[in-house]
This record gives structure tokens, sequence and C-alpha cells, in this order.
């Protein structure tokens, strides 16, 4: 588990759905377990680091709720429940059981990919995770989600920091457009990761053309390089 990216544990007792979530997932940048009871699950946290968990609602013998309860008491570890019942009753009992959100079956993969996203945002910078990243003349600041260059701000757009922090978070993987697209809010397309990324290049590269920090790794998509 040495990976820079983000760790998921998949519980659900469906094998068909719990393969499927955990190869879409690993396509999708991913480092995933994946675990078909509770007791599985508790087995694996206790040897593995996590940064998230997908959690069945309805399992046989100790139900998500209950071990979503019990995990809660010792964990901080964010959790993403899904189940088939969508009454408001229920996604409230999945949210006072310890839960920071909550999908409804069946879903969207697409919408999968952006609800982890935006859970995976909101954590606090882990322990070795810098506070900034240095491209040269400017210098990224993860926090505040701010460009400097010297002592002036360089605008960004919503979806330029978006994409700016995407890529310094995981500063030296690759990431796929695919990804990048769900990581920024899953709008336009491939093609449209293509042309913020040229924009970024304008305000972190000395020149755009020859790119020394966003560079583009072919077949797979782009990786921030920072000093």
């Amino acid at each position: 588990m040495g990976s820079d990216q983000p760790h998921i544990l998949v519980v659900d007792d469906d094998d068909k759905l719990r393969k499927l979530l955990a190869r879409y997932l690993s396509e999708h940048g991913y480092v995933v377990a994946a675990a078909a009871t509770a007791a599985d699950a508790r087995a694996k946290l206790a040897t593995l680091a996590f940064d998230l968990i997908i959690l069945d609602l309805m399992m046989p013998g100790e139900s998500g709720l209950d071990f979503a309860s019990e995990f809660r008491r010792r964990s901080d570890v964010p959790i993403l429940m899904l189940t088939a019942m969508g009454e408001p009753e229920d996604r409230i009992a999945g949210l006072e059981h310890g839960a920071e959100d909550y999908l409804v079956k069946p879903f969207e993969p697409r919408e999968l990919l952006l609800r982890i996203a935006n859970i995976l945002r909101r954590l606090p910078r882990t322990e070795g995770q810098p506070a900034e990243v240095r491209m040269g003349g400017v210098v990224f600041d993860l926090d505040r989600e701010e460009l400097r260059q010297g002592d002036q701000i360089v605008r960004l757009t919503s979806v330029e920091k978006a994409l700016l922090k995407a890529l310094a978070v995981r500063a030296g993987s690759a990431l796929s457009r695919e990804h990048l697209n769900e990581l920024t809010g899953g709008a336009g397309g491939d093609r449209a990761v293509d042309v913020q990324v040229t924009r970024l290049r304008r305000k972190i590269e000395p020149d755009p053309r020859e790119p020394r920090y966003l560079q583009t790794v072919r077949g797979r998509g782009y990786v921030l390089k920072p000093d």
C-alpha cells in the first residue's frame, strides 16, 4: 500500500458488485481492497490504512449500520454508504451512524466517482503532504487553493483551481483525462480537460509550448512535476 493514490476499502456482500466496483475504481486511479463482510473489513482495517470506506448498508450478520457505528467510535476515516433503500429516514439513519455520504442503488458510476472526489477533497492534509507546491516563479497553496507569483495572486477559475489541486495532491502520478474530468466536476469530457490544461500552463509555465511542470504522459494523461 505504498502508492500515493487514495486507498479505498469496498465492503459489500454482493460478489458481482464488489468486484465491479473494485475494478472500476482501480481503473480510475484508486488503490482498492475489497471485503465481503464486516469481519473481513475489520481484519483489513487492522493491517492496512485507508482513506475512504465504501460500505453496503444491508449485509448478512453485522449490518453496515452496526459496523459504521462501531467503527466511527475509533476512527475518522470517512464512510460512503451504499443501499437499495432510498427513503429519507434510511439516509438519516446512515448519517446518524457516522456516514459522510449516502448513495442509493442503482447508481451511475460517474456519480460515485464525484462523491468520492468530494469526500476526499474535504479531508485535512495528511502528514508529509506539502502545504504548497512550487513551479519556478509561481507557488500554489493547496489549502487556500491560491496561486501566487511573488506577492501577486494569479487569478484561477474554479475549474483551474480544482484541476491544479487534483494534480498537486498527486504530484508525480499520472492522472487520466477521464479521472481529471471527474475530479474537476465532470463537465465537458476529455476535450475540456485538454483545454483547461492549456489555459493552466499559460499561468504556471515559463514556456507553455514546452511545459516543464504540467506534462503530458502519452497514452495516460497528465502529471504535475513541481520543483
